[in-house]
């Protein structure tokens, strides 16, 4: 049987929870084993209650498990909150000096020995010493990851940390605790990295040059994670007074030559959706990221939903093209932000990608190289390129409506871009013809955009019953349908990662085959699966949805379908 255990920390903000966290996952990765890092925490920067879900396999995983086998627990709101979440064979950690209130809660004075240690501050470091000793893990593989943490920090904060993490050790020394395994001494399995920094990452390979943002949970890291590269790459990263601002720079940005792009939430797409249709009808190539989150207006800050997939499809007034994309994965993350960049560029259109909450702050594995491309092809024609700068036309109607791009200032050839409808040289008209000519032009460009679109992956496609999603839910589905499979269910995953302009082709050739098929999304008005009907005529049988803030457990999806199979069996 394989290793598959899940730890809990949780407590207050501030009390140092996702610190224990990296400190495990760093042990865990550098030993080869596979992790994925949850986080969850209220919008405050002090109190309430955040927890932080660490799944540690020997093999790779993409969603979170319903059951805890070690809880710890830094506040009572904690225990009383998350207890029953405990497997058969689950332990819980309680920092107190009082007696434990159960037989599966062992009370252990870890804010204490952290004092003693020399500071209050060093209770994460106390927990982790006694999660990894609980797990069976050795003293040297916590040692070794603090020495890399610390070895930069002032005289006597490494050795504090060593003693703090020696005391955890010590206090759970006599139990036995029945999920413990043996550790491996494996070549670390890939990058531990979360999917904001991904995205970062993504975008510097494309040779993202500009980023502008307003801070927004949950996009805000990966903007900060772009500034820490900004010494190190030819790179300007601006922090705007708006959500406005960001947008116009990002198009300013673009129009003198640079790939650019902007991150923000829902509610601060909202405010750039009248520079999106700035991009638009300037045929100017941006990229945003929508990091999703629960609204409307404020709604749940620091929670994950996908509910603004119709939003994005239709922002900004009237019709133009764009390209929307939905990773589901580390590593698709980072080729989705390459393909954004080169697809904006080439179709002189705007490109969004939709992530969210869990996908941005969680931690996972990439397991495959992050490389970047050799070269980057930019489609900007010069001086050498045109037979007659002069007679130069940024929008000159053409049978692909991709019009040649040239930049300001950088040669004979005069640019002139409008926000209102206008000619083939850019001045403004309102002529019948002009305005039919530009429109038509503009849509043009949708045949070959259609083209470049990938199919939806699969499991098993050719199964009977599939469960259909887009964007980071086809981690959970993935696993639920490996246990539906184990049941005796012919099931398959289906997972749309490009969705505009929709692969309609790929779409009914998958899901035409299909006795039926089950949408599993995060909103409430599955919005995937109303788009799929929209466009194929297929419709969904049942929808499992979950609209609570939290990501699914896989468990829960193979429940609901399960449960339908039945009904309709019975």
């Amino acid at each position: 049987m394989g290793i598959d255990v899940t730890v809990k920390v949780g407590g207050e903000a501030g009390q140092g929870i996702q610190t224990v966290g990296d400190l495990l996952a760093r042990v865990c990765h550098g030993c080869g084993l596979y992790v994925l890092a949850v986080n969850d925490f209220e919008s405050r920067i002090r109190g309430g209650h955040s927890f932080l879900q660490l799944r540690i396999s020997d093999r790779p995983v993409a969603a979170p498990d319903h059951r805890v086998h070690l809880l710890v627990a830094l506040s009572p709101r904690t225990l009383d909150m998350h207890l029953s979440e405990l497997a058969e064979d689950g332990l819980a950690i309680f920092d107190s000096q009082e007696q434990a209130p159960g037989d599966n809660v062992v009370s252990i004075a870890v804010t204490d020995m952290a004092r003693k240690a020399g500071g209050a501050i060093m209770a994460n470091t106390v927990a982790a010493g006694a999660c990894l000793s609980l797990l069976g893990a050795p003293d040297s593989l916590l040692e070794r990851v603090l020495k890399t943490q610390f070895q930069a920090k002032k005289a006597g904060v490494l050795e504090n940390n060593l003693k703090a993490a020696q005391s955890g050790v010590q206090a759970v020394a006599a139990i036995d605790f029945a999920p413990a395994f043996v550790w491996p001494e494996k070549k670390p399995a890939g990058k531990l990295l979360s999917g904001a920094k991904i995205l970062a990452l993504g975008a510097l390979a494309a040779d993202c040059r500009f980023a502008a943002f307003y801070p927004m949970s949950p996009a805000t890291d990966i903007m900060a994670n772009l500034t820490g590269f900004e010494d190190r790459a030819p790179l300007v990263v601006e922090q705007a007074e708006d959500e406005i601002a960001a947008v116009n720079m990002v198009i300013g940005a673009s129009f003198a030559g640079v790939r650019a792009m902007t991150a923000t939430s829902g509610g601060g797409f909202a405010l750039m959706a009248e520079g999106l249709g700035l991009a638009g009808i300037t045929e100017t190539p941006i990229v945003i990221v929508n990091s999703q989150r629960p609204g409307p207006a404020t709604g749940l800050p620091t929670r994950t939903a996908q509910a603004d997939l119709r939003f994005v499809l239709h922002a900004a007034q009237d019709e133009f093209p764009r390209f929307v994309f939905a990773p589901i994965n580390l590593n698709d993350g980072f080729e989705t932000m390459g393909r954004a960049f080169v697809l904006a560029d080439k179709y002189q259109v705007p490109a969004i990608v939709l992530t969210d909450q869990y996908f941005n702050d969680s931690v996972n594995i990439a397991q495959k190289p992050l490389t970047a491309p050799e070269s980057v092809e930019r489609h900007i024609v010069t001086d050498v390129d045109m037979d007659d700068p002069k007679a130069y036309r940024r929008y000159e109607i053409t049978d692909s409506g991709i019009s040649p791009q040239a930049l300001p200032c950088a040669g004979q050839a005069l640019v002139m871009v409008s926000g209102n409808e206008h000619q083939q040289d850019g001045h403004i008209s309102e002529t019948i013809p002009d305005r039919i000519g530009q429109v038509d032009k503009r849509f043009r460009k949708l045949a070959a955009m259609e083209g470049e679109m990938r199919s939806p992956r699969a499991d098993y496609p050719d199964s009977r019953v599939l469960l259909v999603a887009w964007g980071s839910a086809a981690g959970a589905i993935h696993e639920s349908v490996e246990m539906l499979r184990s049941e005796g269910m012919d099931a398959g995953g289906v997972y749309f990662t490009d969705i505009w302009p929709f692969p309609q082709q790929a779409a009914e050739e998958i899901l035409g085959r299909c006795e039926r098929f089950y949408m599993v999304e995060q909103n409430v008005s599955v919005q995937l699966g109303g788009l799929i009907r929209e466009r194929t005529g297929l419709k969904f049988y049942q929808a499992v949805l979950k609209y609570d803030g939290r990501p699914f457990f896989p468990f829960e999806i193979a429940r609901r379908v399960k449960a339908a199979e039945e009904a309709i069996d019975g």
